[in-house]
């Protein structure tokens, strides 16, 4: 199983993974860690990450960048609208009226929308994690701003979704920060100890996220975040464009603004202005050669003037700072330390600016470009099975309030409540109680729109199906839940209808059932219908129409009176002997119990995908994807043609020269020209057969020299070899008819075998090596090496075990020496019938046959 986090950012990607070692960031086929957010359409396939990039200048109508943003949003958005003044691809209005790119794909004019582009992204981070695991990826965490509401998240999960993986879990960037920090320290206090309060602060290139976190052993919670969503590093790199667009105006009469080229081709270098000007305080120039009209352009900046241009861009990392202080209810040296991440807080007056609020030094010990996407891959480890890590919960925070409001009935007045507040605990489940004759409707929207960076208030509508009342008439008592899950999304999660049912047991057991559920659920308050009244409360009094029990996904809710999440305790309390719930039974009815009957729940959520349109998009991926695999080996075969034709070129004049008579030389450089020829001409684009057929007229010619050459590097080592092998086991016989004592132990007729077996071999390689010799290199060789290879194997696997047979074990230590002289007089009388057999050294020496190389049967 898989352990992948992906950091998407707005501008570029990490991937990190879970390997034994721990957790790593792996690189792209161009060895680069970071791979741009970029997706380019040509008219045969699509490029993504580097490639695109690539092509951002010279198809820039048609290259995708920048659509983080657009997540989940319509087309008149505000946001986007302002986005599309910046953008040189076109964004357009789709069918269910949220914004899409318009390109030119396949020669032909498509509208993607901004999850189709997402899930391109993903599947080509998919592909780069395969490539590092060696195994499929599936399971994957992927972050997100903190600051992305329920519409774009879920648009985040359907791209994942189109892209086949499955998210465990969307993670705020924070949030995967403070865990890459927290889970490595081996010095937070315990758990019952004042818990250490880290600040984390993340400017990126489009967005500014700050949160406070407190940690203990084994335990991380978000106390408080705040952000800016639109102040990041391009934000500094604008200036800079601006600044330089009215010089070059001025300087060089040149509207820079007017041409798409150039003015991509400005934000590049200045973006590498300011990297520069962040470690260098003198004058940095900027030189752009044809820049536009054949002009070349230069200017210079130094540090001191950009801070002055972007004083108030500087001033306005202030706010979000202090937000998260008061937020959290947190005095400045109640914060043990202040990390920094995110490239913009490279700039130094980002710096100074944090430093300078904290009062302290900030911290920057995690890698700032890659901790988000490392934090990614240990909560994705966490929830995977196939890995142990260290006990580590994870408490997130809500970053807006949300509320609910639900539709009434003719007697009652227009109801609403704020169900999580902001920096409550996340995920959450709150279940509001009901009494309702007939279905009903629940719509979730956030409470302070002001504060929102979205155009859309609202979250969805959910309606309660399937409601009726009770057998009396009276109103049922239907239980919602509301959850926060861990994607941080919003969703009336289940209901279900409390239904009284007359039953003959014993008065005993006929109401208490209902009762003890009640008491044990632990709600804070009890919805009254017009006749029901609370504990304590006098006849004039009225009651709120919602109760509530509260359920943490993760861990329970701090006993701090501050904290949200904070609950009542209205356990029944025995009066009398009597068991009292709520509030009092009006009369005793002794054949009463009640079930809990589940509801079907209908959702309208806002801009959410249908399933239809999300299997459309399924399937268009999986053509464009196969697609991208067809034109990919279409290249692969073209280019495999244009190599075999360089490669050849080069060979035929140096190594393979001798190997190729003249005619054959001149009839295959010929081809060689023609392929040449073709490949930039007609052959420019062909489809895969066509460059299939062309090797293969290639390869009828150029097979056998190479196969030709390579048989004569080869040969005369083999040749070697086997000489060498043969030399050793004469020498071994030698030594058997001299009586020697390693070998006096074998078996005649086996030391006869390895004699026949050396010469016949002999005579075999002192014939094909004569016929060889004979022969010009530029001809077919009589001997190949698999032939020679096969001939030194049966030789090997005839004489070793012979050889090599091991001496029989003696049983007793004290031997006859009469008997001991009387078997080597045996042993020699059985070697000297072998004399006129053996072939000796001297012998295979006059044949011209000499080596000493090792042997080798493979």
């Amino acid at each position: 199983m898989s352990v992948v986090g992906f950091d998407v950012g707005f501008q570029n990607c990490y991937i990190a993974v879970a390997r034994a070692g721990g957790i790593e960031t792996v690189a792209n086929e161009f060895t680069d860690r970071c791979t741009p957010a970029v997706v380019s359409f040509g008219s045969k396939n699509r490029t993504i990450g580097n490639a695109a990039k690539n092509h951002l200048i010279t198809n820039a109508r048609n290259t995708v960048f920048n659509f983080k943003r657009l997540h989940g949003r319509p087309f008149q958005d505000p946001v986007v609208q302002s986005e599309k003044a910046n953008l040189p691809y076109d964004l357009v209005p789709l069918q269910n009226g949220s914004v899409g790119a318009k390109v030119m794909y396949l020669d032909e004019e498509h509208h993607f929308s901004v999850g189709q582009i997402m899930a391109m992204l993903l599947t080509k981070m998919k592909e780069t994690a395969e490539n590092n695991l060696q195994k499929k990826v599936t399971d994957c965490v992927i972050s997100v701003p903190t600051f992305f509401t329920d519409a774009e998240r879920r648009s985040v999960l359907d791209a994942s979704q189109i892209a086949g993986l499955n998210c465990l879990r969307l993670m705020n960037d924070t949030t995967a920060v403070a865990l890459n920090y927290g889970i490595y320290k081996q010095d937070l206090p315990s758990p019952e100890e004042k818990p250490k309060i880290v600040v984390f602060v993340d400017m990126g290139h489009s967005a500014f996220q700050v949160s406070a976190c407190a940690f203990n052993k084994g335990k991380l919670k978000v106390l408080a975040t705040a952000f800016d969503p639109y102040l990041g590093g391009r934000n500094f790199d604008q200036r800079l464009v601006d600044y330089f667009s009215v010089e070059f105006k001025s300087k060089y009469n040149l509207d820079v603004k007017s041409r798409v080229r150039a003015l991509l081709r400005l934000h590049q270098e200045c973006e590498k202005l300011k990297k520069l000007m962040s470690s260098n305080s003198t004058d940095i120039p900027l030189n752009i050669e044809c820049f536009m009209d054949d002009k070349d352009v230069a200017g210079k900046m130094n540090r001191a003037q950009f801070e002055e241009m972007c004083a108030d861009l500087i001033e306005r990392v202030v706010a979000p700072l202090k937000a998260v202080v008061e937020q959290a209810q947190l005095q400045l040296q109640d914060i043990s330390s202040v990390e920094i991440v995110g490239g913009a807080t490279r700039i130094p007056a980002v710096k100074e600016r944090i430093v300078k609020f904290f009062g302290k030094d900030v911290s920057t010990t995690l890698n700032a470009d890659e901790a988000v996407a490392r934090g990614c891959a240990l909560q994705c480890a966490i929830l995977s099975p196939a890995f142990k890590v260290r006990d580590f919960s994870i408490t997130d925070a809500v970053s807006f309030p949300v509320s609910l409001s639900w539709s009434t009935e003719v007697d009652e007045p227009m109801g609403n409540h704020e169900v999580f507040c902001k920096n409550h605990i996340s995920p959450f489940s709150k279940v509001i109680t009901f009494y309702r004759r007939d279905p009903f409707m629940l719509e979730a929207f956030y409470t302070d729109p002001n504060t929102l960076p979205y155009p859309e208030a609202k979250i969805g509508q959910f309606t309660v199906q399937n409601v009726t009342p009770q057998d009396d008439g009276e109103k049922s008592k239907v239980k919602v839940k509301v959850r926060v899950n861990a994607h941080g999304i919003v969703s009336v999660s289940s209901a279900s209808m409390v239904q009284k049912v007359k039953t003959e047991d014993d008065d005993s057991t006929s109401i208490m059932d209902d009762m003890e559920e009640e008491a044990n659920s632990q709600e804070s308050t009890v919805i009254v219908d017009g006749e029901n009244k609370a504990p304590g409360k006098s006849e004039g009094e009225t009651l709120p129409h919602i109760q509530i029990e509260n359920h943490q996904a993760q861990s329970p809710p701090s006993p701090d009176p501050t904290e949200e999440g904070k609950q009542n305790d209205v356990t029944p309390q025995k009066v009398n002997g009597e068991l009292k719930a709520h509030q009092p039974p009006e009369a005793k009815k002794p054949k009463i119990k009640v079930k809990n009957v589940d509801l079907p729940i209908q959702a309208e959520l806002v801009w959410q995908l249908g399933k239809e349109q999300l299997n459309a998009y399924l399937e268009q991926e999986g053509k464009m994807q196969i697609q991208d695999k067809l034109e990919n080996e279409r290249n692969n075969a073209k280019n495999a043609v244009e190599e075999y034709v360089y490669y050849f070129r080069h060979k035929l004049e140096g190594p393979y020269e001798v190997f190729v008579s003249k005619q054959d030389r001149e009839k295959f450089t010929q081809l060689l020209d023609q392929t040449e020829n073709w490949l930039y001409d007609e052959g420019e684009d062909q489809p895969k057969q066509a460059y299939l057929d062309k090797m293969e007229e290639l390869k009828k010619l150029g097979m056998p020299v190479q196969e030709r050459y390579q048989e004569a590097e080869v040969r005369p080592k083999l040749f070697e070899e086997i000489t060498s092998k043969m030399q050793a086991y004469v020498k071994i016989t030698e030594d058997y008819r001299n009586g020697d004592e390693k070998y006096i132990h074998i078996d005649a007729p086996d030391m006869e075998k390895v004699t026949k077996c050396v010469r016949e071999t002999m005579e075999w390689v002192n014939n094909v090596k004569n016929a060889q010799d004979q022969l010009q290199p530029d001809q077919d060789p009589v001997v190949r090496v698999a032939q020679i290879k096969a001939k030194l194997k049966e030789l090997y696997i005839t004489c070793e075990p012979v050889v090599s047979k091991p001496k029989p074990r003696v049983e007793s230590p004290v031997e006859d020496n009469g008997q001991i002289e009387e078997n080597a007089s045996i042993k020699k009388t059985e070697a000297k019938t072998m004399e006129e057999h053996v072939i000796t050294p001297e012998e295979i020496s006059q044949n011209g046959i000499n080596g000493t190389t090792n042997m080798d049967l493979n």
